[in-house]
């Protein structure tokens, strides 16, 4: 079902003009109070929205994978409430957002897809939200096992479960290591 409102989306984003660009490792998809001009899906590779703090620390709010949209809430805002970077070689097709904002407003069926696929972005947050409120480590990758079927990343990438579930790598590889999965 998720795929199905995803793809009916995209599929009525078609006859909108649109462009792809390729972006480095690192390379910025925009900043922070950038206007918002462009509406992006991942392609090929991956987008991160980051939160950058005070202190310089970084907060990823999204990472958004092939087939995903980037920001697709700043579609209602007139600037980017947070940075967009490319994490390793990354294609996007992008779209204008007056036009994507305009097919919204006059179409109901793009209006309904979109909803749809705002509200399963709401439920996802909710979750990480949820896992990130729990205290224990443990919990914490008990319940993204949840999420994600049981399915663990291969061994270099499981950095990425450690920031989804809000704990340093060092603190997922010692949960990792109790349960004898650390090899």
């Amino acid at each position: 079902m998720i795929a199905i409102m995803s793809d009916q989306f995209f599929h009525c984003l078609s006859p909108i003009s649109h462009h792809s660009r390729t972006f480095a490792d690192g390379a910025a998809v925009f900043a922070q109070d950038d206007p918002v001009t462009h509406v992006f899906r991942v392609e090929q590779g991956e987008v991160r929205l980051l939160r950058r703090q005070v202190d310089g620390a970084e907060f990823i709010l999204q990472r958004a994978t092939a087939g995903a949209l980037v920001a697709e809430a700043s579609l209602m805002s007139q600037t980017y409430h947070c940075a967009a970077v490319a994490a390793g070689p990354t294609r996007l097709t992008i779209w204008p957002k007056t036009q994507v904002s305009a097919l919204i407003s006059q179409d109901t069926t793009a209006a309904a897809a979109y909803a749809a696929h705002l509200a399963r972005e709401v439920r996802t947050a909710r979750l990480r939200a949820e896992i990130a409120s729990l205290r224990r480590v443990s919990d914490r990758l008990d319940a993204w096992l949840v999420w994600h079927d049981g399915v663990f990343p291969a061994k270099g990438r499981w950095h990425e479960v450690a920031q989804d579930i809000n704990v340093t790598p060092a603190a997922l590889y010692r949960e990792l290591a109790k349960r004898g999965a650390a090899t």
